[in-house]
């Protein structure tokens, strides 16, 4: 009997040393790069560089990107729709994100 009292104890207060370090340990990402990830072709297959759709998405948000056509099976609408999201979304300063097609 003292078992199961000792391990549900135990299990309590683990249960609440997660729940704390979810709470206060939490990175918020940039809601942008969803935004522009959205936008890209989605096929995640590595020919920009970046491991994927999500990795260049959060280049170009974090300015690290000069040319969508990194982007080599992205069209014209992909860019341009990525462009003008860019431009309703500008950084937190109020400076857009300096990205050419």
């Amino acid at each position: 009997m003292w078992a199961f009292i000792v391990l549900g104890i135990l299990g309590g207060l683990l249960g609440l040393g997660l729940a704390f370090a979810a709470e206060y340990l939490k990175i918020e990402a940039d809601p942008r790069i969803g935004g522009v990830k959205e936008r890209l072709p989605g096929y995640d297959c590595g020919a920009c560089s970046y491991p994927g759709c999500s990795a260049f998405a959060e280049a170009i948000v974090e300015g690290d990107v000069d040319h969508l056509k990194e982007c080599k099976p992205g069209k014209d609408t992909h860019y341009d729709a990525i462009l003008e999201y860019l431009k309703d979304n500008p950084n937190r300063d109020g400076s857009l994100i300096q990205v050419k097609k």
